[in-house]
């Protein structure tokens, strides 16, 4: 109600002319007056939304389901492309010997298949002897889709994509490679295929990743980001379940592709974008949306006058003319590639280390793994071993993870698994040293699978939201490099494979040296804000 002037002032009007034809707008629920506070997202979770609430597990569980689906394709081809056992026709007259450990030099005709020619895909064409190779090329043009799939996807869900957009897009190519690899009708059909998948794999855990642990606070997000394996090791194990349920490998690619068409339609609509994508994609309003649904889902209040910034944005004072509440406008967005990371000196040196250490740490890694399968023990068993001697490793990182920090975890794993690798040079493969020695190769995994988890994100941190997806698919192209060597040197036998997983885990441990901690340090989002914020840490 207006105040009424008093006084016998002839300039003085009646009260009525004084007051309003309407009273002021009711201020909405939830707003303050004041100057508007402009901060980042990792400011604003620790601050107001919550670093890990109901709301960011939920969505990293959901999302993380992702690496199940990876490793569904990823490991279906030791499965698929086993080579099965065999036996004797009864009746043959020819020289059939079932003590001989090939069938090579057997006439055609005096063996058969066992399970018959359906049951693998060297049964169904014949990959063996000769045509072996076949059965490596093909692991290895799955790993080069991978590589060159992680590069595309990568860039893809940097820019107009998206992460949820990727994550959908390669979800979508994975179910309908997976079925038509069933229907190959030849060897090359097959290879294509396997290829295309590898492509659309690529994409997967690396758009997961990203998307699951970025609407998680900092000092949060190295345990919740390095459980995502977890994930990928229970899909692994389950996949052996499942390829002993459907032992014709057509069936088996069929059964491991619905899972990904019950990711798109019963999990894909439950999960958000990326609120730093859309903040660096400059769509504000979206961004503030998603952050305002953290909040309330986790209990917690996110003031109207609190207001999302880029990193270089968040220390500038702004204060509109409605009493500090700012109009949130579209703003033109912000996007990166690998040149922007190699242009700068800072994020150029530590691309070339994550590539190199990304690269040995697969070579170890795939090669250490497929070294399991000399377990006497049948395959199913040998891959569900595997993937839960991997489990360890990642619960005992995780708890270091935010007590040594990242740098020093990423040097102990590897310089771990390199001991084991050597120590595994100096036995040999009979009797009782046989048995050590697959102790220590079991003992490499343990250590390496602890740093291929700690490396997702640790490089994650050690680039900004522009262009850290690009960032990471290159690290994972590296990787995938490292997976395709991985055969070939296995092939080489005896004490040599180890000689060159024990070097490859000694240089991994020596380039992890030369990079920067970033325990506790914030997540950036841009170029600019990244370099002024390490130059405020000190780190050059």
């Amino acid at each position: 109600m207006a105040t009424l002037r008093g006084g016998s002032d002839p300039n003085s009007h009646d009260s009525s002319l004084d007051s309003p034809l309407l009273p002021p707008p009711s201020k909405e629920p939830g707003w303050e007056s004041g100057p508007s506070e402009k901060i980042c997202i990792d400011d604003m979770l620790q601050k107001y939304c919550g670093e890990f609430g109901s709301w960011q597990l939920r969505h990293f569980v959901l999302t993380s389901l992702a690496w199940a689906l990876e490793a569904f394709h990823t490991m279906v081809m030791i499965f698929a492309d086993q080579e099965p056992g065999w036996r004797c026709i009864k009746g043959s007259t020819s020289t059939c010997d079932e003590r001989q450990s090939s069938v090579c030099g057997f006439a055609p005709g005096s063996w058969e298949w066992e399970g018959g020619s359906g049951s693998s895909t060297v049964a169904q064409w014949g990959l063996v002897c000769s045509e072996k190779y076949k059965v490596g090329l093909v692991q290895a043009l799955f790993f080069g889709g991978c590589m060159i799939g992680a590069g595309v996807f990568g860039h893809l869900s940097d820019s107009k994509l998206g992460r949820k957009g990727s994550l959908t897009v390669v979800c979508i190519l994975n179910a309908i490679f997976g079925c038509l690899t069933s229907l190959a009708p030849d060897y090359f059909t097959y290879l294509l295929l396997r290829f295309l998948t590898g492509f659309s794999t690529g994409g997967v855990g690396l758009c997961s990743f990203v998307l699951a642990t970025e609407p998680i606070g900092p000092t949060k997000r190295g345990v919740a980001g390095m459980s995502t394996f977890y994930f990928f090791s229970t899909g692994i194990a389950l996949l052996s379940g499942i390829a002993y349920m459907f032992p014709s490998w057509r069936a088996l690619y069929i059964a491991s592709s619905v899972p990904s068409i019950l990711f798109l339609l019963l999990v894909i609509p439950f999960i958000s974008e990326s609120p730093r994508w859309y903040l660096v994609r400059g769509k504000m309003n979206e961004a503030m949306k998603i952050m305002r649904t953290i909040a309330k889902s986790n209990g917690h209040h996110l003031p109207d006058r609190v207001i999302l910034a880029l990193d270089d944005e968040a220390n500038d004072a702004s204060t509109d003319d409605q009493n500090g509440k700012e109009v949130m406008v579209e703003k033109e967005a912000i996007s990166g590639s690998l040149i922007d990371v190699v242009r700068s000196p800072i994020t150029r040196i530590r691309l070339f280390l994550a590539v190199g250490i990304n690269f040995t740490c697969s070579v170890v890694y795939y090669g250490l793994s497929l070294n399991v399968v000399n377990l006497e023990t049948n395959l199913y068993l040998n891959v569900l071993l595997n993937a839960v001697a991997e489990m360890p490793a990642f619960t005992i990182t995780a708890l270091l993870l935010d007590k040594f920090g990242r740098k020093p975890l990423a040097i102990g794993t590897q310089w771990f698994s390199a001991i084991f690798c050597f120590l595994g040079i100096l036995m040999g493969n009979v009797g009782m040293w046989k048995v050590i020695r697959m102790f220590c190769a079991i003992l490499g995994i343990f250590g390496m699978a602890g740093t291929y988890n700690l490396l997702f994100i640790y490089t994650a941190e050690l680039f900004p939201t522009v262009v850290r997806n690009a960032a990471l698919g290159c690290a994972t192209q590296a990787a995938q490099m490292g997976a395709i060597l991985a055969p070939f040197v296995v092939l080489l036998g005896g004490g040599f494979p180890f000689v060159v997983f024990g070097v490859c885990g000694l240089i991994g441990g020596m380039l992890a040296y030369y990079l920067p901690e970033t325990l506790n340090k914030p997540l950036y989002d841009t170029m600019t804000g990244m370099e002024e914020g390490e130059s405020a840490w000190g780190v050059a």
